[in-house]
């Protein structure tokens, strides 16, 4: 494994002397925007390995994407790599249908200090509510960005991520302006962690879990989405949703396409940059 290939995986050719803010945040953007948040091996009759070396001749070699238990390990190595202190946590995602956080931990995302400021770095939630930047972590602040206003609360040393609601355009409608998601108030919880710090082997079994548990999303829907200077690009199954962010004030803009088998490949090749080695079963 080399970070100079990672680099070049990633499109990342900036200096990179001082383990700072500013490489922080610009190699987090080249990696959100090449790698995408993937689920597609579970869909092609591949198993998901969790280990760096796999994860690694996957994302880098082949060109893939991966799910946050592989793109944030990636990352966990290439920042150990370049001398950050970055520690793994692992998180409890909200369940909007159950209206509450899963029970298990099922998410992790990375915690890095620099000058004795602690930011939380995750590229591995995809979509809409995916950063963009590294966020402080500071609770009650507001912290905007492209994609819309992050935030942190702390309560008794457990934390929530959440994001401000912003409306979508959807031009095929006629009444066009949608909020986000149909629950009460303009939050959107995402997930709660704490910051216990984790191994990659503590979350061995959530990656098998999720590989044969049926009734998990994952499982359910083949998903792939990618983040864009602009956006976000989501292929879930056959239905291709396309997202510009601050479309007008406080709305985003969103086209949805339904593809046909042959097309599905094509975006993949072409709006992902992926090929896929097995058939995919959308």
């Amino acid at each position: 494994m080399n970070i100079q290939e990672y680099f070049g995986r990633i499109s990342f050719n900036e200096p990179h002397q001082d383990a700072d803010l500013q490489t922080l945040t610009a190699i987090f953007q080249h990696h959100i925007q090449t790698i995408p948040f993937e689920n597609l091996s579970m869909h092609c009759g591949e198993a998901i390995e969790l280990h760096l070396q796999s994860t690694y001749d996957k994302i880098v070699r082949k060109k893939r994407g991966g799910w946050c238990l592989e793109t944030n390990h990636l990352l966990f190595w290439a920042l150990q790599e370049l001398g950050y202190d970055v520690c793994i946590l692992g998180a409890n995602s909200y369940e909007p249908a159950e209206k509450g956080y899963t029970a298990e931990m099922n998410h992790i995302l990375l915690k890095v200090v620099i000058k004795g400021q602690s930011y939380i770095v995750d590229a591995g939630f995809g979509g809409a509510y995916q950063m963009w930047q590294p966020l402080m972590l500071v609770s009650g602040k507001d912290q905007p960005q492209v994609p819309g206003i992050f935030h942190f609360m702390e309560d008794d040393g457990t934390w929530y991520f959440e994001k401000v609601k912003r409306k979508h355009y959807i031009p095929e409608h006629s009444n066009n302006a949608f909020p986000d998601t149909p629950e009460l108030g303009n939050i959107r919880k995402i997930y709660r962690f704490t910051l216990q710090p984790r191994q990659i082997d503590d979350f061995q079994e959530l990656n098998v879990y999720l590989q044969v548990s049926p009734d998990n999303i994952l499982r359910k829907k083949s998903i792939c989405s990618l983040q864009t200077t602009t956006g976000v690009l989501a292929l879930v199954g056959w239905t291709l949703t396309e997202m510009k962010y601050n479309y007008t004030e406080d709305m985003d803009l969103v086209n949805i396409t339904t593809l046909t088998d042959e097309e599905v490949e094509k975006t993949l090749k072409d709006k992902f940059n992926i090929v896929l080695e097995n058939k995919l079963v959308p």
